[in-house]
């Protein structure tokens, strides 16, 4: 095809430096090429790759994204198959199937995103509720000096793990009742003594009393409805304590 002078191909090739600038010159390349790659000293980034790159690099650290929101641009082979090169080429870490997030620049380096903002984008965009693990949130409150040996995370969701750089990340599924009070600090003492268990419980709730904002106590206390026996006998014997 020619148009002002300019010809194109869709076939990817090597172009001279002045071959690139007298393409560069043509006001509707982009327009008129669909996938053109231009080759300049052995680096190349096509249309869809640079697409999913563009996107990658403008969420916030931990951001996530799936193949499935680029299937406008091409075919899914096609879209799978620029996820899998920019992972080969280190753009992009691929965290569990259909789910890749941009490394960020460390001081040693490009890193992997903190697993905590990868984990809470990931809640946003499937609403399931996610949590620290009740050894990591005993060790928040003060109650234990213990944390697990690797990142481990509770969920609404299905069990998984997940690949973050070189560290593995665990999600276990967990009741609903661990996770009914959310995030907030009267459902992190909840996940946490529900890990130190009914022998610990009253030595953990007095301290848990004296640590909690008064909100939080009162919403531990008032959930004992949704908890299992042994723990909602152990809070009202402690809220009995006056």
């Amino acid at each position: 095809m020619r148009k002002h002078g300019c010809t194109f191909t869709s076939a990817t090739y090597p172009l001279s430096g002045k071959m690139i600038a007298r393409l560069r010159r043509c006001s509707d390349v982009r327009n008129q090429v669909g996938f053109l790659t231009l080759r300049e000293g052995g680096s190349h980034m096509d249309t869809l790759p640079g697409s999913i790159l563009l996107h990658a690099q403008s969420l916030a650290e931990g951001g996530v994204l799936s193949p499935k929101e680029f299937l406008h641009l091409g075919s899914r082979a096609a879209v799978d198959q620029a996820f899998s090169r920019l992972v080969k080429d280190g753009r992009l870490l691929r965290v569990t199937r259909g789910t890749y997030v941009a490394p960020v620049a460390g001081r040693s380096g490009m890193r992997a995103p903190a697993p905590e903002k990868v984990l809470r984008s990931m809640a946003e965009l499937s609403g399931e509720m996610i949590a620290l693990h009740g050894a990591s949130a005993a060790n928040l409150l003060g109650l234990t000096r213990q944390v697990p040996a690797r990142p481990i995370y509770l969920t609404s969701g299905r069990t998984r793990k997940l690949k973050l750089g070189r560290a593995e990340v665990l999600v276990k599924h967990a009741p609903s009742w661990m996770l009914a009070l959310g995030s907030r600090p009267a459902g992190t003492a909840v996940r946490a003594l529900a890990w130190i268990g009914p022998t610990r419980a009253d030595k953990a709730l007095a301290a848990l009393r004296r640590i909690l904002p008064l909100p939080e106590w009162h919403a531990l206390t008032t959930s004992r409805s949704m908890l299992p026996s042994w723990l909602a006998q152990a809070i009202g014997r402690e809220s009995a304590r006056d």
